[in-house]
């Protein structure tokens, strides 16, 4: 099935490891120009090392002037943006809400929320002048639920829903279209260290730590499968919507 991203420049933070790597992966299986964006130079390395037609670069998406530069040095080489998938996330702490430790809020809140943010806002000058462009932003289910035991998480991820919404609405008369996914639990390093982390959870028991009706976690490829939809031609008329990808989590 032809998703209409052939050719395409498409940008992924977050995206040599985990849901940014499948998603990197997959852009490139349907023909796609893939530039991964990442802070971590070992595992961008990896991935280039393992993965044709990737192009891969340096950023630190809590840092404004890093962000500009990563965004205007892909138009600069490509001439445009076509897709970006705003992706990169961290996760720290757990534990009651009055023992959360500040720095544990600033990283995540600076990462989840800030940078995509600081992202969207670069992409979308480059977008605004062209009159076109798609926007995918990672949220989480936990953006569209609580889940005790991890206030900053859930805030940050309930943050960029209200990103994505907003935007969606502010630049859907030029015909750019912005759009969040929200996962649930997915198989991936960040969840193994969160895992680690549950060991002393005041909150196991939270339905949000139980496995999901369909199954335990989705792999990250099927989290990737639902951004190549929300990136392609079958979504057209999709703006300002949360996909979940959470294996009924929500539903319940």
């Amino acid at each position: 099935m032809d998703l209409g991203l052939t050719d395409k420049v498409v940008v992924v933070t977050g995206g040599a490891s985990g849901i940014g790597r499948a998603t990197v992966e997959a852009f490139t299986r349907v023909g796609a120009r893939a530039i991964a964006l990442d802070r971590d130079p070992e595992a961008l390395a990896r991935l280039a090392a393992e993965t044709d037609g990737v192009e891969t670069r340096e950023l630190d998406v809590t840092s404004a002037a890093d962000v500009d530069a990563a965004i205007d040095a892909v138009v600069e080489r490509h001439g445009r943006i076509d897709v970006a998938v705003n992706n990169a996330g961290i996760s720290r702490g757990l534990g009651w809400f009055h023992d959360t430790d500040e720095s544990h809020w600033d990283a995540v809140i600076d990462v989840n929320l800030k940078g995509i943010w600081l992202c969207m806002r670069a992409e979308l000058r480059h977008m605004y002048a062209r009159r076109a462009g798609v926007i995918v932003n990672t949220a989480s289910a936990a953006g569209l639920r609580g889940a005790p035991g991890v206030a900053h998480y859930v805030a940050s991820k309930h943050g960029v829903i209200g990103l994505t919404r907003t935007a969606a609405l502010e630049y859907a008369p030029l015909g750019i279209r912005i759009n969040a996914i929200a996962p649930g639990t997915v198989d991936t390093a960040m969840s193994d260290s969160f895992a680690e982390a549950r060991r002393a959870d005041p909150f196991a028991d939270a339905l949000v730590r139980q496995p999901h009706p369909l199954r335990a976690a989705a792999a990250a490829d099927e989290v990737a499968d639902g951004i190549l939809y929300l990136a392609g031609d079958l979504s057209t008329f999709v703006t300002g919507s949360v996909l979940s990808v959470d294996g009924g989590f929500t539903a319940q």
